[in-house]
Order: C-alpha cells, then sequence, then structure tokens
C-alpha cells in the first residue's frame, strides 16, 4: 500500500465525537474547495458506522449543496431514519462552519437471495495494456492553463490507479466525440475485508471522471484547460454485487443530455469478470466561461 492510499484511508477514519456526529477532516484538492467525492464517501462512513453488523449499502442519493473548505473539519450528523426487519435508512448532513454543505440519504439491506439479471459488460481492453496517469499525464501538460495542474493531478489521483481506455477530455479540445467515457481504476494497494470501505472507496472514486463524457460531447477539455467551469450538483449510487475496490472495476459512462446549464452523466461500474455492481447517475454545472 502506498503512502497515498494510506493517507486517503486516514481521511476516512471519522472521528465519532457523539453516538450519531463524526468528524472529518479534507486534503489538499485541485480547485480551492472539498472534493465532492471525499465529502460523500465520508459521509457513506458515518451512517454506516449506525447501521446494525450484517447490513451492507445499496443505494445512496445525495445533493451538494454548498462548496466545501479544504481547511476546516466537517462535522457529520447522522439521522436514524429507520431500523426494518431487513432494511435500513440513514440520513447525513455534512456541516462546515455552522452552514450544511451536503446531504446524503443511504439504505443498506441483510442479504438475501432473489431474481438475477444484469446488463451485459461493455468491450474494453485490459487495464493492464493501458497506460497509466504517471504515463499519460505529462504528454498533455502543456494543454493545461496552469503548468502545475499535471503534478497536481498525478497527487491527487495517487491513491488510485486510474486509466482512460480513450483519450481523456483535455487530450482532444475542439474535437467533439461520442459522449462516452471509459476508465479502469482500482486502489493502489490491497485493503482490508471490509464491504463498507469498499464501497465508499468506489463512491471517492466514481465522482473524479462522472461528467467527463459531457465534456467529449463538446470538445471540451474541462476546468484544467479553462475552457467550462463545473461543479458536481448530486449523486446517486446503486451497489448491485460484491465487489472489491482494490480489483480492477471499469467504469463505463455516457452523457444522454446537457442543457440549461448542467449536463447528465450514468455510468456502469463492473468487475473484471462481467459481474454489474454499482450504478452511478450525476448530474453538475457545466458553464461556459463568458
Amino acid at each position: 500500500m502506498n503512502q497515498e492510499l494510506e493517507s486517503l484511508l486516514d481521511l476516512l477514519d471519522l472521528e465519532r465525537i457523539e453516538r450519531d456526529i463524526f468528524r472529518g477532516q479534507s486534503r489538499s484538492a485541485l480547485v480551492p474547495r472539498v472534493f465532492g467525492g471525499q465529502v460523500a464517501a465520508q459521509a457513506l462512513v458515518a451512517a454506516g458506522r449506525t447501521v446494525p453488523e450484517g447490513r451492507d449499502a445499496h443505494s445512496l442519493h445525495a445533493y451538494f449543496l454548498r462548496m466545501g473548505d479544504p481547511g476546516a473539519p466537517i462535522v457529520y450528523e447522522v439521522d436514524r431514519i429507520r431500523d426494518g426487519v431487513s432494511f435500513t435508512t440513514r440520513r447525513v448532513v455534512a456541516v462546515q462552519h455552522g452552514r450544511p454543505i451536503f446531504h446524503l440519504s443511504a439504505s443498506f439491506q441483510t442479504y438475501e437471495e432473489g431474481l438475477d439479471h444484469q446488463a451485459e459488460m461493455p468491450v474494453a481492453p485490459d487495464p493492464d495494456s493501458l497506460p497509466t496517469a504517471a504515463e499519460t499525464l505529462p504528454r498533455y501538460a502543456d494543454k493545461f492553463t496552469d503548468p502545475g495542474i499535471a503534478r497536481r493531478l498525478l497527487a491527487a489521483r495517487a491513491a488510485v490507479d486510474l486509466r482512460y481506455v480513450d483519450a481523456p477530455p483535455y487530450a482532444t479540445v475542439g474535437e467533439p466525440r461520442e459522449p462516452r467515457s471509459q476508465v479502469w481504476f482500482r486502489t493502489n494497494g490491497k485493503l482490508a475485508d471490509d464491504p463498507l470501505l469498499h464501497v465508499c472507496l468506489a463512491t471517492y472514486v466514481s465522482d473524479m471522471t462522472l461528467l467527463d463524457s459531457v465534456l467529449l460531447a463538446h470538445g471540451r477539455g474541462g476546468w484544467t484547460v479553462g475552457d467550462v467551469v463545473g461543479a458536481s450538483l448530486d449523486h446517486a449510487m446503486w451497489f448491485h454485487r460484491p465487489f472489491r475496490a482494490d480489483e480492477w472495476l471499469l467504469y463505463d459512462q455516457q452523457s444522454p443530455s446537457a442543457s440549461g446549464g448542467r449536463g447528465l452523466g450514468q455510468a456502469r461500474i463492473y468487475t473484471q469478470d462481467g459481474r454489474l455492481a454499482i450504478s452511478v447517475i450525476q448530474e453538475g454545472v457545466i458553464r461556459v466561461p463568458r
């Protein structure tokens, strides 16, 4: 396990300051706000720590309300909405400087047998055949508005091995493409056998690239090249089947719509052996600077 992954795991190990109140720290961000995936993952950790043993997360729905301050701790207040026979529901509000910045609803379920089918995994190259971020980013450093962005991107994503199947948006600015993007990802090190940990790490990564397909449809490169301003608005995930975040996962993303200064991304995450593990939908602000 590399040092960056250890740092991320420390970030997710929230301090319990009351029965249903937790405190989390932040890490340096690429932009002057808290990374949305971090807040979502920490909120899910807080919810999961109040759930009876043997119940795994099966869905979450979240709204990003305000920009988070990376220089201040975040307090997570958990509301125990319901503990049923099979399902547990939790609501979490993330608070900073006395104001809510994030809201999460999550549901957990005891395992049970049932009907089973899934969408077929799309074709994708073997992840080990693709270049790493360390090999890819330096090639496009001249496209960024700030020469240090490539270095900061590498540092921010060092805990995760994330590999694009095709060129990322910042590599093909001005060239509209099909609104679809694929990446393989896994953590840079083995993790403990804790299902909540793997779900939270997948939640963390899910906010990194989901709106790429919106940018591709319009030949935009994103905030790194200064041709759009963006931020996550809401985020939903459904966890269908067991998976490990320290094993390769294919993140197959597409955008069905962009309008009104917003873009929608939807995705499916598959294990390397073809099991549909997670479905994801996110809407974000996508504005062209005036």
